[in-house]
């Protein structure tokens, strides 16, 4: 989206500023030569969390934005898996990672909260970048000086999709979201947010819009999950937005099994995935990588700025929408008028609640909501 490309120009300019046993699964050195980048002392290493590299989501998507960071710069880089989910293996990880050099650690998902408690304390001359982490995450841990969290505007890019999504002729929706995360309860939110708008801005009446809503509990595909997607597009759900990591997989089998059945993908573009999907509402995940990592003084191996602090980026910062390059846009709505409801909520004129509780259900006017539990 060129939203998103302006914020890692915005970046330069304003700034200028996984296998099994913790190995490295590759080791990508950019030849200057080929990049025309300077050489860089920084050694950056993404940890990925349960997935790995090319998970179509928070991995892939930061660990391209450690190798766009090191294309321009010449850093080295490299990727480490976690042998298995539990805090204890992502610290054993990082050590890995740092013993082999690394002095720049790339974190994404709020299930690295508990190990950025010490791990950057015993490291106070590595950096951290937690990616779609949060303050809450790391407890009731100070954050150090040499951590940057960064986390989203879920609500925003979830009220865009709900809101594309009724401009684009669908009036049975449903949010299959997975753990009630922070992150996912905003997404939902926000989606049940823009349909409504949506449904008062086309002059619909009460009733005419109808949103399923229901959390998974996982982040991984389901016999289970499946099982209720099928029996959403049988009872006439016509698009699901699948906020959830591996979940999304479970509602591309359902829709698959149906004629028409439709899909919202979730983070980043996932239009690739299956030809059921016909939007995303995506996070600037990418991007914001570059942003944070041309944010290092590189001299004096420190954050030149927001060292110690939790960042939050949305539609202000282009970091949050719908994909709109060629193939992706496949929604029977104008990209203009998208284009100009994006320009609206960048510029504030857009209140959007976004709480977290996923017990506290947004106000609505029209769109009548089934949460199901």
């Amino acid at each position: 989206m060129k939203k998103f490309l302006a914020l890692a120009l915005a970046a330069v300019m304003a700034l200028s500023l996984v296998a099994c046993n913790n190995s490295p699964k590759e080791s990508d050195t950019p030849d200057p030569t080929n990049s025309g980048a300077p050489q860089s002392d920084l050694y950056i290493a993404l940890i990925t969390d349960v997935g790995n590299i090319d998970d179509k989501s928070f991995n892939e998507g930061s660990y391209n934005g450690v190798k766009e960071y090191a294309a321009a710069t010449g850093a080295k880089y490299n990727y480490f898996r976690p042998s298995e989910d539990t805090t204890a293996a992502r610290v054993e990880t990082m050590e890995t990672a740092i013993n082999d050099g690394a002095n720049v650690l790339v974190c994404p998902g709020y299930l690295f909260g508990e190990a950025f408690q010490q791990a950057p304390l015993d490291h106070p001359d590595v950096l951290f970048l937690g990616i779609d982490m949060t303050e809450n995450d790391m407890g009731e841990a100070e954050i150090p000086a040499n951590v940057v969290l960064v986390s989203y505007e879920e609500e925003q890019s979830g009220y865009l999709a709900g809101y594309a999504a009724v401009m684009g002729g669908y009036r049975q929706l449903g949010y299959l979201g997975g753990i009630n995360v922070p992150a996912v309860v905003r997404y939902g939110n926000g989606f049940i947010q823009g349909a409504d708008d949506a449904a008062k801005a086309l002059g619909l009446n009460a009733g005419d819009v109808n949103i399923r809503h229901w959390y998974s509990m996982s982040f991984v595909q389901t016999d289970d999950i499946k099982v209720k997607m099928d029996g959403w597009y049988t009872d006439g759900t016509e698009v699901v937005f699948a906020a959830g990591g591996g979940i999304l997989y479970s509602c591309i089998a359902a829709a698959d099994s149906t004629e028409n059945g439709k899909i919202i993908g979730v983070d980043v573009d996932q239009v690739a995935e299956s030809e059921r999907i016909v939007t995303s509402a995506m996070k600037g995940i990418v991007q914001s990588v570059v942003l944070c990592l041309n944010n290092i003084d590189a001299e004096n191996h420190t954050w030149a700025a927001n060292g110690g602090s939790a960042i939050k980026l949305g539609a202000k910062d282009d970091s949050v929408g719908l994909p709109t390059a060629e193939g992706s846009w496949k929604l029977d709505w104008d990209q203009a008028e998208y284009e100009a409801l994006f320009a609206s909520l960048k510029a504030g004129e857009i209140e959007i609640d976004n709480t977290a509780d996923p017990n506290a259900h947004v106000e609505v006017e029209l769109v009548t909501v089934d949460y199901q539990g």
